[in-house]
């Protein structure tokens, strides 16, 4: 019997340890994992410039409140600040609490400077938390169902129509929230074309633009955040999962001139960049940064998807293959829940999505030897998959 809520569908497995981008069951069995974690394990496990500032963080106090200044927090916004825009952090826990702030950032951004504006446009299939507000931002009905009367104040537009999203930027429109990469949606990237002309027109009317980067952020996409390769600077942004390794974090960016919006007892978190985290969050991101490393995900991800094309894309059943950077899709035109079991049994860790995407977000120190590997072991998957039907 459990003791946990059934909230979860889980395999009846469970990971002791883990090296590299390797997990090891309670049985000693070795699984290679393609996704991370759903992409916050980024230097997969054990690896050694973590394990170190964990712990050499872990002798020092874990806690401190936000009454006082907390160095390591500190630290990471430079960090974050200086590869990006002037800009000011905060800190809270997941990517849904970095929401839940931007949408509370975007209501008194609209009562101050837009005329009491408080609607914010958000995209049809997107994902943005589990919480009640972000539930209600959501663009999935599966997601919000159960949890009437939603919070007021959303309205949907068609993802990459851009004539869609500018013909409802009306007068009560104080902001614009979407994904650069529908992630649970899909693995759909925004066209460049939609997400700078809508930048152009948020911008001419005033309004303000949320980039969500939970999922993409933080090197997943090739670029530090994925709006980068758009050429598109975003007003705010969201950032959670990989930022600290596979620690608890999240945090809300915001463009200077604006930040002062939300003063004094506006917001708080009680353990929002407290200095266990942020002392290895800040190792993460100096990383990551680099542009060495960018380099080599963008390379990566050429040889991923070209492995993926070669291996998978003969099968009669398999619609697309697509991505940004190591964050890459296979949409079928099945079911893939039966596709990820039979990959457990041949030790690969993949995901579903969207009910016929296998999602594929594996950790960004991946080989190509690992990548190899992985594909081969799908490619054997699928070709099972289509004798069996």
């Amino acid at each position: 019997m459990s003791y946990l809520l059934p909230n979860y569908k889980r395999f009846n497995l469970s990971f002791v340890d883990g090296e590299g981008v390797y997990l090891v069951d309670s049985k000693g069995e070795k699984y290679l994992d393609f996704l991370s974690g759903i992409g916050v394990n980024l230097f997969g496990y054990g690896h050694p410039l973590l394990v170190k500032a964990l712990k050499k963080a872990a002798e020092k106090p874990w806690h401190v409140s936000n009454y006082f200044v907390i160095k390591s927090q500190e630290e990471v916004a430079k960090e974050i600040v200086r590869a990006l825009f002037p800009a000011k952090v905060f800190f809270c826990n997941s990517g849904a609490e970095a929401n839940e702030a931007a949408i509370k950032f975007a209501r008194l951004y609209g009562k101050n400077f837009l005329d009491g504006a408080y609607k914010i446009l958000v995209a049809e299939n997107s994902f943005h938390g589990r919480t009640l507000a972000t539930v209600s931002a959501t663009g999935q009905e599966k997601v919000r169902k159960g949890f009437d009367p939603l919070c007021p104040g959303f309205e949907f537009f068609e993802f990459n129509n851009l004539d869609d999203v500018t013909s409802k930027l009306s007068d009560d429109v104080a902001a614009v929230m979407l994904e650069p990469v529908q992630g649970e949606g899909g693995i759909i990237p925004a066209t460049t074309e939609f997400l700078y002309n809508l930048r152009m027109a948020t911008r001419e009317k005033g309004i303000l633009l949320i980039v969500d980067e939970i999922q993409t952020g933080v090197g997943r996409t090739g670029d530090f955040y994925a709006f980068q390769g758009y050429g598109v600077q975003p007003d705010l942004f969201t950032s959670a999962k990989a930022l600290a390794g596979g620690l608890p974090i999240g945090a809300m960016i915001v463009r200077e001139e604006i930040s002062d919006v939300m003063g004094y007892g506006t917001h708080g978190s009680t353990f929002g960049g407290n200095p266990l985290i942020t002392s290895v969050a800040l190792e993460v991101v100096r990383k990551v940064k680099n542009p060495v490393f960018l380099k080599d995900i963008r390379e990566k991800s050429k040889y991923f998807i070209s492995l993926l094309q070669d291996a998978l894309g003969g099968f009669p059943f398999v619609h697309e293959i697509r991505g940004k950077g190591l964050m890459v899709g296979v949409e079928l035109n099945v079911e893939c829940g039966e596709i990820v079991k039979n990959a457990l049994k041949r030790k690969l860790i993949i995901n579903c999505t969207a009910g016929k995407v296998l999602r594929f977000l594996p950790p960004l120190i991946i080989s190509l030897g690992d990548m190899e590997k992985g594909v081969l072991i799908l490619n054997e998957v699928l070709k099972e998959f289509m004798e069996e039907k």
